[in-house]
Parts: structure tokens; C-alpha cells; sequence
């Protein structure tokens, strides 16, 4: 046996072949252990990592953001959802009556977020695949172009495009109204991309006939009671545009004429005054019929029919020196701007700010202003060739309205009627809104000949009786509003102020013309403002039989100046 060492000295150093040459020496901290060494499943995890928290319920995308569990943020999933809150005054339900209009109906839908519109009940079923979303799409733009080239407001022109898109099953359509632009956008479901189709309305035209042959097509798009196919609203919109005027040349310049007569016997005129403004009414919508001929802009042919009246009335003050007659060259003038002056323009413009469509506004009333321009300019070169010419033009002929309340009554209804047929109304619709505008006319000379009220005051109050009258009859006809309303104000435009104003600049009296400007605005406002405001009115309290309370609409929420 050998015999095995006793102490430390009889050991000896192990060999060099014991150790591995990647062995750290002796006070270096030594590597891992293999993982050969500890067999483990392939799953399982590295050393420094716990296990995966559970899992948080996933919430729904229409949860409110906060804060999850932790500080984390996110949206609230069931387990963590704040309390339920409801309104003391408790949640409104969506009411949509069948009975009550169409744009009462898509009003209300408007106003509301989009989260909480009702799913469309889809009222034209031809296809069980489906609508066929381009046609549907382009269908309701070339309905909103029909629209907003007659004159319609940017908001009913939106409520009219939302209705066709929804008749025909498209959910989730939002349309949008410049002044120029039509657009509208359709998401079929949140995960799929939008389509948006857009078109421009380049050409403008007064054909209130048109106008209600449209509405006639809406109406029958959204009632379920009629079958409107694609193909018979597009053949249907085809007959539209091509439906020739109902009223020749000829009859639009006689009541040309017949407009600036009526004016002029409104403010105090004869006889005499009735055929000198008839004639430069006439003379001045033939001058601007040619100039359209030739391609010229608006601006130039307002320019050139401002001229014609213009002179008219220069022309009998300078014969007045050597002919005795008892009338007011004035008048002639007056008359004249009447058959000139945007109305339609002017109330489309100040509706479309009051219901916060303010582009669309700012580019109506710039038009506005241009036309009224243009106006100036005609009646300014006249004016000042007339004092020239040594004419005796009397700023201080105030014009009487309060003698004649007879006569002036009947001229206001034929004022109104001349109005209408200048408008391509329909037939039907001519006699009610000339009555209305001899309402407003009986209306504006109570206030302020008889109850010395002031001009601006009794302006507001008659038009904003035009406007509720002519928002009832068009609600009881699920008609337009604009065939009752505009040919209505055509008695209270602010024809004398305008002139007078004017015949202050030309004989170079700033103060004196620059009041009578200011005056015939804060008048034309006043027109505008009444008119929106007497709509309201009606639809607010004036309830459609049957209708409930679907008529209600949301007000739009915008700043407030704070």
C-alpha cells in the first residue's frame, strides 16, 4: 500500500492537465454553470424575468381614456370603468317622427355627433347586396349642385344630401357645403378606409321652378310609400336639367320693367315716373342680356343695367326746367335699383353666418358686395354726368310712402309679382308670395309711417313676418323655402336709401352719402336677420301635424368668445 500524505507539505500542487485553460484564477468570480449542466424545458424563463401579469379585459374604442390599474394609461376596460353618470335632466332619446319633414328630420341628425345618430332605416330596397356606394354618392352631389346653384342655404343643402345618402342605405356620410365645393365622405365601418367624392359648382342660375322639382325628387327619395330606383332618380334628375324656363325672354323683361314701375310708384311716383323707370328697367335687363352674350363678368353687366334708370331719371330732371310735370326724378332711380339690387344673395349669405357656415357666408356676402359695387359705379358715372350737366338733383326730395297706403299696397303686391316671375317661379306659388309681400309692405307702413317706429326696427319685424309665413307654406308643402320668401322682401329692399346715398357722393357730400349707405346696409341687415329669424321662429314653435317634438334640432356649440 502507498501511503497517503499527512500534512500540507506532503501534498502536492495539482497538474496543469487538471485545470481548463479558460479556468478564471483563484479571486475572479467564477462564470455561470452550463445550462448542459441543469437541463431545462425550452419555455421556460431566462434568469431577470417574471411571469406575465394577466391580462386586462379588452375595452370597447368607444371607452373614455384615463389611467388603468398601476399609472398606466389607456382606456377603461369593464373591471376598471369609472361609475355610470347620468345628467340630472337624464339622457334625450332620439325621436324621429315619419310624419314631420324631411329636413326637420335630417337637421336633427346634422346637430347630433356622430356616435349618436340612429342606424339609418334604409328606405329605397332594390338591392339585396347592397347599395352601390359611387352612384349613391355622385346621385347625392349632383342633387346638393342643383341646390346650392339656385340659391338654397349651405345647411339645407347639407340636410338634403344627408337625406338622399341615408334613403339609400349609407351610413355613416358626412357632407360638407362651401360656397363653390361639395363634398361628402362615407366610412363603411370603422376599420375600413373612408370614400369621399367631391364636385364643383361652376355655373349659377335663378330658376326657382327647378328648385322645387328638386325638392319634389327628395321628398320622394325619403318616403317609403314611393319606389325611387337609382336609374328613375337619375333619369328624374336628367328631365330636370333639361326642363326649359317656364317663363320666355320677353315676359322676364316686362317684368323687369313692371318691378321698377311698382318701385317707383311705392316710394311716390305718377303715372309718368311708372313708364320713365319701366322703360330703364327694361333697356337696362336688355344691356346686360347682351353683355351676358358676350361672355362678360356679373360685375359689368350690373354696371351696365345701372345706367339705363339712371340716366332716365337725369334725363326728365333736365326736361323738368322747360316741361311742367308732378313727379320725382328720384323716383325713376329708385325704382331702377330695385330690379338690381342681391336680395336673394344678401339673405342666403347672412342665413348661411347665422348657422355657422361662415365660409360660405364670407363668400356669399363678398358677392354681395361686388354686385353692390358694381351697382355704384353704373349709377355714380350717370350722376356724375347729370350734375355736369348742371342737373338739379335735390337730395333733400325725401320720398313719401305714407299718402297713397291704397295704392302703395297694390304696387308692393305687383312689385312682389313681378319679383316672382323674375325668379322662374312656379305658378302655384306666384299669387301666395305676392300676397306676402303685400303683407310685409302693410306691416312695414304701420310701424313706421303710423307708429313713427324707427326704418331699421320696422324692416326686422315685416321681414321677419316674410319669414314665417313662408317657412309655413313651405313646411305644409315639404317644399323650399326661398319661392315664398324672396320675391316677399322685394318692398322693404333699401332702393331710396341706396340712391340717396349715392347722389351724396356724386355732389361730393361724404357725410351726407356715406349716412344713407350706412342706413340702406344696417336696412338690408335688418331684411336678412328678420327673415332668418321669423324661420326659426316657426320651425321652434310651430309644430307640422303629427310631427311630435322630431322637429327639435340641436343648437351648434362654437365659441362663445371665452
Amino acid at each position: 500500500m502507498v501511503a497517503e500524505p499527512d500534512g500540507p507539505e506532503d501534498r502536492k500542487p495539482p497538474s496543469d492537465e487538471a485545470h481548463s485553460a479558460f479556468t478564471p484564477p483563484h479571486g475572479v468570480e467564477q462564470p455561470p454553470v452550463p445550462e448542459e449542466d441543469h437541463p431545462t424545458s425550452e419555455f421556460a424563463l431566462p434568469d431577470g424575468l417574471s411571469t406575465e401579469a394577466a391580462a386586462e379585459p379588452e375595452g370597447s374604442a368607444f371607452d373614455l381614456p384615463g389611467r388603468l390599474p398601476g399609472g398606466r394609461a389607456g382606456s377603461y376596460g369593464g373591471r376598471h370603468a369609472p361609475p355610470a353618470f347620468t345628467p340630472a335632466h337624464g339622457i334625450p332619446m332620439v325621436r324621429l317622427s315619419k310624419e314631420a319633414p324631411w329636413q326637420d328630420r335630417m337637421r336633427t341628425l346634422l346637430r347630433m355627433p356622430a356616435a349618436e345618430r340612429p342606424v339609418p332605416e334604409r328606405v329605397q330596397r332594390h338591392d339585396d347586396q347592397g347599395p352601390a356606394v359611387p352612384r349613391v354618392l355622385d346621385l347625392t352631389l349632383r342633387i346638393g349642385e342643383l341646390l346650392l346653384a339656385g340659391g338654397e342655404g349651405a345647411e339645407d343643402v347639407e340636410a338634403a344630401m344627408f337625406a338622399v345618402s341615408r334613403a339609400y342605405g349609407l351610413d355613416r356620410c358626412e357632407p360638407t357645403v362651401t360656397f363653390t365645393l361639395l363634398s361628402i365622405s362615407h366610412q363603411p365601418s370603422l376599420v375600413d378606409d373612408p370614400v369621399t367624392a367631391s364636385r364643383t359648382v361652376r355655373r349659377r342660375g335663378t330658376d326657382y321652378t327647378r328648385l322645387s322639382a328638386v325638392y319634389t325628387l327628395i321628398d320622394d327619395i325619403t318616403t317609403e310609400d314611393t319606389d325611387v330606383t337609382l336609374e328613375e332618380a337619375y333619369r328624374r334628375l336628367a328631365e330636370i336639367r333639361r326642363n326649359r324656363h317656364p317663363y320666355p325672354g320677353w315676359a322676364l323683361t316686362a317684368s323687369s320693367g313692371l318691378l321698377a314701375g311698382a318701385a317707383s310708384v311705392l316710394v311716390g311716383g305718377g303715372l309718368l315716373v311708372f313708364v320713365a323707370a319701366a322703360l330703364g328697367a327694361m333697356l337696362g335687363d336688355r344691356l346686360a342680356w347682351l353683355c351676358a352674350g358676350r361672355g362678360l363678368p356679373e360685375f359689368y353687366q350690373f354696371v351696365v343695367a345701372a345706367m339705363p334708370p339712371a340716366g332716365m331719371g337725369v334725363a326728365l330732371t333736365l326736361l323738368s326746367s322747360s316741361v311742367e310735370w308732378e313727379g320725382r326724378p328720384s323716383a325713376v332711380i329708385t325704382g331702377g335699383l330695385f330690379a338690381l339690387l342681391p336680395g336673394r344673395a344678401l339673405v342666403a349669405g347672412v342665413q348661411d353666418g347665422l348657422t355657422g357656415y361662415y365660409i360660405t357666408a364670407s363668400a356669399r356676402l363678398l358677392e354681395v358686395m361686388y354686385f353692390f359695387i358694381a351697382i355704384v359705379t353704373g349709377v355714380l358715372i350717370v350722376l356724375y354726368l347729370g350734375v355736369q350737366l348742371d342737373a338739379q338733383l335735390n337730395p333733400d326730395a325725401a320720398l313719401h310712402t305714407a299718402e297713397r297706403p291704397v295704392v302703395q299696397i297694390l304696387a308692393s303686391v305687383v312689385l312682389s309679382f313681378s319679383f316672382a316671375i323674375l325668379l322662374q317661379q312656379e305658378r302655384s306659388t306666384v299669387l301666395m308670395v305676392s300676397l306676402n309681400g303685400g303683407i310685409a309692405w302693410v306691416v312695414y307702413a304701420a310701424l313706421h309711417d303710423t307708429g313713427d317706429i324707427s326704418p331699421v326696427a320696422a324692416t326686422a319685424v315685416a321681414a321677419g313676418l316674410v319669414g314665417l309665413f313662408g317657412q309655413l307654406f313651405s313646411r305644409y308643402q315639404f317644399a323650399s323655402a326661398l319661392p315664398y320668401v324672396t320675391a316677399a322682401i322685394g318692398p322693404l329692399l333699401p332702393g331710396s336709401a341706396t340712391y340717396f346715398g349715392l347722389l351724396g357722393i356724386a355732389q361730393n357730400n361724404l357725410d351726407r352719402g356715406l349716412a344713407s349707405l350706412s342706413k340702406a346696409a344696417a336696412l338690408a341687415l335688418a331684411i336678412a336677420v328678420g327673415v332668418n329669424l321669423g324661420g326659426e321662429i316657426s320651425r321652434l314653435f310651430l309644430k307640422v301635424p303629427g310631427a311630435g317634438r322630431a322637429s327639435s334640432r340641436r343648437a351648434a356649440k362654437r365659441t362663445r368668445g371665452f
